[in-house]
C-alpha cells in the first residue's frame, strides 16, 4: 500500500496550476441539493466540526509539510473508518489543498468504499483513491470535484484500498478554490456524514 503523499504533494504545485484552469470549468456543478438526490445509500456514522472562529491561525507551510495538530472536522463511518480534516488552504494557482489523517479506530482490517474513487473511469484506472470526494459550496451552490493533472490523474491521495488495525495515514486532496469570499465549504466523502471546515 502506497500513500503517495510526500511525492505526489510536491507534484501538484507543478501540474495543478495548468490543471486547475481547465477543471474550473468542468468540476463545478449544482451542490444546493439535496444528498440523497445523488443516489448514495443513507450514510451512517458522525461528523463533527470546529466551532467557527475557534481554528488555529494558518501556519506558514515548510519542509516539514502541513501543520495536522488543528482540528476541522471529524467524520466517523459506521465501518470503523475515521477521517480527521487539518486544514484546507487557499494555494497559488486558483486551487485549495484540504490535508487531513486517515484512520482505522478498529482491531481488524478494514477495506475502504470503492466509491471514495469515484465513478469516472479515467480516475478508475488509477486505482484507489479519495477522488470521488467533493467539497460543495452551499452559498454559490456549487459542486467541486477533485482536480485531474494532464493525464487525468486525480491530485489526490491513491493507492489505499484497505487500513490495518489502528493505522493512521496522512491524506490530501486538490481541488478549484472557490470565490475568496466564500470561508467555508462542507467536505463529502462518499457514504459518509458531512461535514463543515473552514478555509483558510
Amino acid at each position: 500500500m502506497s500513500t503517495q503523499y510526500g511525492a505526489t504533494a510536491r507534484a501538484v504545485r507543478v501540474a495543478a496550476t495548468a490543471a486547475a484552469l481547465a477543471a474550473l470549468l468542468t468540476a463545478c456543478g449544482d451542490g444546493g441539493g439535496d444528498d440523497a438526490k445523488d443516489g448514495e445509500p443513507e450514510k451512517a456514522g458522525v461528523a463533527s466540526s470546529a466551532p467557527a472562529g475557534q481554528s488555529a491561525p494558518p501556519q506558514e507551510s515548510g519542509p516539514s509539510g502541513p501543520d495536522m495538530s488543528t482540528t476541522l472536522a471529524t467524520i466517523s463511518g459506521s465501518n470503523g473508518l475515521q477521517i480527521v480534516i487539518h486544514s484546507a488552504v487557499r494555494e497559488e494557482g486558483g486551487f485549495l489543498t484540504v490535508n487531513g489523517t486517515l484512520k482505522n479506530t478498529t482491531d481488524k482490517l478494514v477495506v475502504t468504499p470503492p466509491q471514495w474513487s469515484g465513478q469516472e473511469i479515467q480516475v478508475q484506472k488509477t486505482g484507489p483513491s479519495l477522488a470521488g470526494v467533493t467539497l460543495v459550496d452551499k452559498v454559490e451552490k456549487k459542486r467541486y470535484y477533485v482536480l485531474r493533472d494532464t493525464e487525468g490523474y486525480p491530485l489526490t491521495t491513491t493507492g489505499v484500498n484497505s487500513m490495518q488495525p489502528n493505522q493512521s495515514i496522512s491524506v490530501f486532496a486538490q481541488f478549484p478554490a472557490p470565490p475568496a469570499t466564500v470561508g467555508q465549504v462542507d467536505i463529502q466523502f462518499p457514504l459518509m456524514p458531512t461535514a463543515t471546515i473552514e478555509i483558510s
